[in-house]
């Protein structure tokens, strides 16, 4: 039992340091496009703090646990709403542009009403559905791309005029001097941060493919040593666990002031939880909606997760869209939810 849990603490590290590194080279990447900030949050930041959850639900079906692949995208959605963003808010609250909020949030309960149906009228998910949840994560990835075009392109100007002035400033001095290693040195110095960006990248996915893996088989081995069905363990100590760089950047974004950029994410988290994770997952293995326990003869997916999944993405988003600000209230209450789930998991 001692080494599965220290794997499964090891697949928890390689994760978050695995997930850190590729959002840092993807948004170095980015940046060189002249991409503006909201856009790299609401795209790379978002699928960068999704990746655990797309490795770990990947892995999951390849070997044929649904349970783990279910409860972890839906557990995943209710850690990142009714902890991590309700941390910050609870901490913290900010203003929320509504116009920055309605395409994220629309998508979402429209994936989440099409994920619905699936359980409720079929019980199944077909590979069909996830191509389907697949196809779109990239309509939304199209058209938030073309929403931020030009802003992008209006950085992009600005970007290029200020490089500009900085490389004529350098001619003069070149010319000034007679030398030209100045020039030398800032392309030198670009290439280099480049190569960095990619490397990070490259060794970030590495890490979260191995992270994802002992997490998976070493979360199934406790799931079975202890008795707790795979679905338990999914939604919640491997939502946590592959939640966590949602939490770093939650974090981060609140020390550094930004609090509308962590709501944006966790709402983009979401969305990638269940066309991405979710659609990836049932491509690879369909599977049945997982029935671990019953209330009344009804399987408690239906009655208590899924139900608790819109329960909580309302209370962060409608209050938010009207107001256009977070209130410390819906903090408090998220977290109030997540400590009954938890509890009644372990109890059902």
């Amino acid at each position: 039992m001692i080494i599965p849990i220290l794997l499964l603490a090891l697949g928890f590290i390689l994760l978050i340091k695995g997930g850190d590194w590729f959002v840092d080279g993807a948004s170095g990447i980015a940046r060189r496009f002249h991409l503006p900030e909201i856009l790299i949050g609401a795209t790379v930041v978002s699928i960068g703090t999704t990746l655990p959850e797309v490795m770990v639900s990947a892995g999951a079906a390849l070997q044929g646990s649904g349970d783990i692949a279910y409860g972890n995208a839906i557990g995943s959605i209710i850690c990142n709403t009714a902890l991590i963003s309700a941390i910050t808010i609870t901490l913290k609250p900010g203003e929320a542009a509504r116009k920055s909020m309605i395409l994220p949030v629309s998508f979402f309960f429209g994936a989440a009403v099409f994920y619905s149906i699936m359980s409720y009228c079929f019980g199944f998910f077909s590979r069909l559905s996830g191509i389907i949840l697949l196809a779109v994560f990239v309509i939304y990835m199209v058209m938030t791309v073309l929403r931020m075009k030009s802003s992008a392109a209006t950085l992009a100007t600005v970007g290029i005029e200020e490089q500009q002035g900085a490389l004529t400033s350098e001619a003069e001095l070149e010319a000034a001097s007679g030398e030209d290693h100045v020039v030398e040195s800032i392309k030198a110095g670009t290439k280099d941060s480049l190569l960095k960006d990619i490397i990070l990248l490259v060794i970030g996915a590495v890490l979260i493919a191995f992270g994802a893996d002992l997490l998976v088989d070493n979360a199934i081995i406790i799931a079975q040593q202890c008795g707790v069905s795979e679905k338990v363990i999914g939604l919640t100590i491997v939502a946590l666990g592959t939640s966590l760089p949602e939490l770093v950047t939650a974090i981060t974004s609140l020390i550094k002031g930004h609090g509308s950029l962590s709501l944006g994410n966790i709402i983009g988290a979401n969305l990638f939880n269940l066309v991405l994770v979710s659609g990836t997952a049932i491509t690879i293995n369909p599977f049945k909606v997982p029935a671990a326990s019953y209330i009344g003869g009804i399987n408690t997916s239906l009655i208590i997760d899924i139900p608790v999944m819109f329960a909580v993405m309302l209370i962060l988003t409608v209050p938010t869209l009207i107001k256009q600000k977070l209130s410390r209230w819906q903090g408090i209450s998220l977290l109030l939810v997540y400590a009954a789930f938890c509890v009644l998991q372990f109890c059902i």
